[in-house]
């Protein structure tokens, strides 16, 4: 219980310690600009422009049918992509196990998101929550649009709900990996409604909620716009497609469960090698596929935004597997396929903030650094951390998440290639200063790591108080396929 204080603690420190003019600087540059889009044009408008009248809101077939075939793709993430890139890894015993978590923990998020997990989350609140006015997707109709990256643009609304529904169940399966082999099914669906009540929706509101650019039309609406978004978001804090909501806060769930669940029986003494790199191979290849829906997807449009984005993914991916495969062959004297894979999820976590607002040159540094970084994180980092955290969701995603959402501060700049971040008042591009929007990005990782680790910490003592957490030392041993689920993957 000390050690997960202590790195909470330092953790908090590191992001958000910087002085009190910096933050004043990142404030500044944060109203009135809105989200940075791909997409933005570079030209600054004339004057007449801010103060012209909003555009009529046109549903955007296009785009809408982008939008749904990349929901999609993120489903196909979740499963089969994750199920069976996490069932590999395991042993032969507990691989129907972990495809169960996987597959029922992505249901019951669903069911969740449409019940009232949008309305907390995309509806305008406070900072940190929505309201319930949708509960049950209450007054989302075909003929409800929902705000695109670009004026007069829209998509349909319950397209925006699936697309947004998929992101929270991936992340709830995230976090399974940490504490694989030994975690009582009940239990883990019981955390799962806590946690992605009190962490991941307020997280999402936080970074992602705002008014939308039809709102800003002139300086007075626009700062008026922008005092109803999200606390991150008023921040200035730059996520494009999840390094904050989903990655890290997953990440940090993850960590902080392995340490309250405790290290599997035998770990040190017993082979836990994973039983089949093929499946782990298999799901890495249909994660790579599904992000570009992700990234992509993510930028809301069928536009050269979302070209860059897919590019982005597509190039900082193959640089990270790349970098992880080649330090591992120089540490290891062997490269092998889970390093390639693990690299290769490193690459995919690491540019999911950056996706829409660094240009490729930024993206292959991304990638670069995130293979070599990231396999620290499950090595070195995770030696000194002392937790069982079983496939190393926190070494690739909290690690990678973390890179990913700084570096993003970095090559956003359009002096180095990156979009910059638009200002829908003055229709253009904003001047870019770099160190507020490092400091704006440490904002949004430190908040991440803080809030995800208090109500995960809060949220495992109260499951375990009620039901407990862990599976019997011999329900373990015999495997949590046939003690849990009553039936095995395999039949010999």
């Amino acid at each position: 219980m000390k050690r997960i204080f202590a790195m909470l603690a330092l953790m908090g420190a590191v992001a958000f310690g910087a002085p009190a003019w910096a933050e004043e600087k990142a404030a500044d540059a944060a109203a009135p600009v809105a989200a940075a889009v791909a997409e933005a044009p570079a030209a600054v408008a004339a004057p007449a422009a801010a103060e012209a009248a909003p555009a009529p809101v046109v549903l955007s077939k296009a785009d809408n049918a982008w939008i749904m075939v990349c929901a999609a793709l993120v489903i196909l993430m979740s499963i089969p992509g994750l199920a069976l890139f996490y069932g590999g890894l395991v042993r032969t015993k507990n691989m129907l196990s972990v495809l169960m978590q996987v597959f029922v923990v992505f249901s019951l998020i669903s069911v969740l998101w449409v019940v009232y997990g949008y309305s907390a989350a995309f509806t305008e609140g406070n900072q940190f929550f929505g309201v319930l006015d949708k509960l049950f997707l209450k007054g989302v109709t075909p003929e409800s649009l929902g705000a695109t990256f670009s004026k007069g643009v829209a998509i349909s609304e319950l397209t925006f709900v699936v697309f947004q529904g998929a992101f929270a169940a991936i992340t709830c399966g995230l976090i399974v990996g940490s504490f694989a082999e030994r975690a009582k099914f009940s239990a883990i669906l019981v955390f799962m409604v806590i946690w992605f009540t009190l962490s991941y929706i307020p997280m999402a509101h936080m970074v992602w909620y705002w008014a939308g650019p039809d709102a800003y039309i002139n300086a007075a609406a626009g700062e008026a716009a922008a005092a109803t978004a999200g606390f991150l978001f008023q921040k200035g804090a730059l996520d494009f497609a999840g390094g904050t909501v989903v990655h890290i806060n997953a990440a940090v769930a993850g960590l902080v469960g392995a340490y309250m669940i405790g290290k599997r029986t035998g770990l040190g003494n017993v082979s836990m090698a994973p039983h089949s790199l093929t499946f782990t191979m298999i799901g890495a290849s249909l994660l790579w596929f599904g992000w570009f829906g992700f990234n992509a997807g993510s930028a809301l449009e069928a536009s050269g935004g979302a070209a860059l984005a897919m590019v982005n993914t597509w190039v900082a991916t193959a640089c990270a597997t790349l970098s992880w495969m080649m330090a591992e062959w120089m540490l290891k004297g062997k490269p092998s396929m889970l390093g390639a894979a693990s690299g290769a999820v490193a690459g995919l976590v690491a540019i999911t903030p950056a996706a829409g607002f660094v240009g490729v040159m930024g993206a292959i540094i991304i990638g670069l650094l995130a293979g070599a970084v990231c396999l620290w994180g499950v090595s070195g980092l995770k030696k000194m951390l002392g937790a069982d955290d079983s496939l190393d969701v926190f070494g690739v995603h909290g690690v990678g998440g973390i890179l990913g959402a700084l570096l993003t501060g970095i090559f956003a700049d359009p002096a180095l290639g990156g979009t910059g971040v638009y200002d829908y008042v003055a229709n253009a591009v904003a001047p870019y200063d770099m160190t507020a929007q490092v400091i704006s990005q440490f904002w949004g990782v430190g908040t991440a790591i803080v809030w995800s680790g208090v109500v995960s910490l809060v949220a495992y003592k109260l499951v375990d108080i009620v039901i407990g957490l862990r599976v019997s030392e011999e329900e373990e041993r015999e495997g949590l396929d046939l003690t849990s689920h009553g039936e095995t993957a395999y039949h010999h």
